[in-house]
């Protein structure tokens, strides 16, 4: 019996294209790699912004175990009640006391590692939320005493607090991984004391875009300042986002790799 277990992050999942990506793909890696544990970012997997009850339970019923969401995650005003009575669907923890959903959840796999998913939301450039240093701070202590092995979603709009947030945790979680600019980074490593981190996990949907949206809507945004509504891009899928090796023993990561593949 192996002492590690894989853990597969999804980037990014935009619209009914990457939901197709996940589909084709998903079964497959999970049989090559041997994962474990499955989160995706699905805060865009309903039309591009925001996701359903109806999205969620089709990503639930696609393997995928746990899901992270960040400033989108209110777009689509059905979800609060589902997210409620539904704690595997996570929306960032430092939202104000109150807010619907939980910012956290303990997964249990089959050969009993009990795994604490935390989704965290930076501020630069971003909402106005509480602290995602001193949040993430306060859950890990008490996750800590629950849980073998912690993974950490930073959903933020710079690579520097991204980085921060990663050296600040490393050491006392898994792994910190970045989402957000849909666009993934290369700079996957090792941290000194053991944490995996990326600065964003890229997404999963159509390279023929901006970002998963029609490039030629985006361009015409940009050209004219005029504003009009995005449409998701449907070419060129690709499925994005990082493998992690975990020991089960002592929580350290011990390998972190990216994937990039096209559907």
């Amino acid at each position: 019996m192996t002492d590690l277990i894989e853990v597969l992050y999804i980037g990014d999942i935009i619209g009914s294209p990457g939901r197709v990506a996940v589909k084709r793909l998903l079964p497959g890696i999970i049989t090559d790699y041997g994962i474990g544990l499955v989160i995706a970012n699905g805060e865009n997997a309903a039309g591009g912004f925001g996701i359903t009850p109806s999205v969620a339970d089709e990503l639930f019923g696609l393997e995928i175990d746990v899901i992270t969401s960040g400033n989108h995650i209110w777009d689509k005003k059905e979800i609060i009640e589902y997210i409620d009575g539904n704690h595997s669907l996570l929306r960032p923890a430092n939202y104000p006391n109150g807010v619907p959903g939980s910012g956290h959840c303990v997964f249990e796999s089959p050969s009993g590692v009990r795994i604490g998913v935390l989704n965290l939301c930076g501020r630069v450039f971003m909402d106005n939320l509480d602290c995602p240093f001193k949040v993430g701070e306060k859950i890990i202590s008490l996750l800590g005493k629950e849980v073998d092995i912690i993974i950490v979603d930073m959903h933020a709009e710079t690579t520097s607090e991204k980085a921060a947030m990663a050296w600040f945790l490393d050491g006392r979680v898994s792994a910190i991984i970045g989402s957000h600019t849909h666009v993934q980074t290369a700079d996957e490593r090792l941290l000194a004391k053991g944490t995996a981190f990326i600065s964003d996990a890229g997404m999963t949907g159509s390279m023929d875009s901006v970002i998963g949206m029609k490039k030629e809507i985006a361009l015409g945004r940009f050209l004219t300042q005029i504003s009009k509504k995005f449409e998701v891009a449907k070419k060129d899928l690709e499925f994005q986002g990082v493998i992690i090796s975990i020991d089960k023993k002592n929580g350290k990561a011990v390998s972190i790799k990216r994937i990039k593949i096209p559907v």
